[in-house]
């Protein structure tokens, strides 16, 4: 085995790179095959916050659906609401679980699995670690990112699909009836709540960005998840207060529901079409401004 010392140096591309004690590259080292997302992907399948994250997610609408046998159907009010409809057809059910959902408990997910990227790595103090085997700073950003965006898309996607089933079994297959009166068949029903929990998956990218951006600022992993998480809320909140008027369509949750309008014979797409666009907007500048900070942090831990 050989004896030669390596040393770090920068290559003329600006990238890290080893070189021998003798002045020859390194012939194993090869900065694009650092980190393989396969390697990211199953280290964070193993970790416990994966698993219950997936697990709490999935158990959602059982518990729902207990919740809904507990019940009493004897009242009734004058208005008919997605939890009045709710027992009416595993679509619905879906559909109540999706909205249900979307405001809070998925904020979360995605907040939990971008907050924790470079944060929980700062936290245990191998992120020095990781960027002196070298692995450059860009790619491992990125990588991690990869990862966190199918793992969050896993997530979001599993409570429409888990609720379908739950649903369908307790309700059957009859037509998705929406509060408007209007009714679609079972089979197109399927597809619109899919289509909804991709949407949802999409429009949150502006939490995925700006939990980057926090991860890449702290070293403590709730801070990053909490911080983003407070930022939907707060969003939130003013985004119910009319006095803002047109100022609230600037908002990155402004359009959080417009997936609603699927429930339609007819969709309408155009809040749909701006609510995405104004996500990936979010997005685009929320994960530039964590490359950036990240490509200039000094890294102590």
């Amino acid at each position: 085995m050989s004896d030669r010392k390596y040393s770090d140096v920068s290559t003329r591309k600006g990238h890290v790179g080893l070189l021998a004690a003798d002045g020859s590259p390194a012939a194993s080292y090869r900065p694009g095959r650092t980190l393989p997302l396969r390697i990211e992907l199953v280290r964070q399948l193993k970790r416990r916050r994966t698993q219950v994250t997936f697990g709490l997610v999935a158990l959602l609408p059982v518990i729902l659906w207990i919740a809904f046998s507990l019940s009493s159907d004897d009242e009734t009010g004058q208005s008919v609401s997605l939890v009045d409809l709710a027992q009416g057809s595993g679509s619905n059910f879906a559909i109540f679980a999706l909205f249900a959902s979307a405001g809070f408990l998925l904020v979360v997910v995605v907040a939990l699995f971008f907050g924790d990227t470079i944060a929980s790595e700062a936290s245990w103090s191998s992120l020095r670690y990781l960027l002196a085997a070298p692995v450059p700073r860009s790619r491992l950003l990125r990588q991690k990112a990869l990862v966190a965006g199918f793992l969050s898309l896993v997530g979001v996607m599993l409570l429409p699909v888990v609720a379908l089933v739950v649903g369908t079994l307790a309700y059957g297959t009859g037509d998705l009836v929406s509060p408007t009166g209007e009714s679609l068949a079972y089979g197109t029903a399927v597809a619109r709540v899919l289509l909804g929990g991709l949407y949802v998956a999409l429009n949150l990218l502006w939490v995925a960005g700006l939990a980057t951006l926090l991860s890449v600022s702290t070293d403590a992993p709730l801070g990053a998840v909490g911080g983003a998480v407070m930022a939907s809320i707060v969003s939130q909140i003013l985004d119910q207060i009319t006095a803002l008027e047109d100022l609230r369509n600037y908002l990155p949750t402004h359009y959080a529901n417009a997936w609603s309008g699927l429930l339609s014979s007819a969709p309408d797409w155009g809040d749909m079409t701006r609510g995405l666009f104004s996500s990936v907007l979010f997005a685009t500048v929320f994960f530039a401004a964590a490359a950036w900070r990240f490509h200039r942090k000094d890294i102590t831990s």
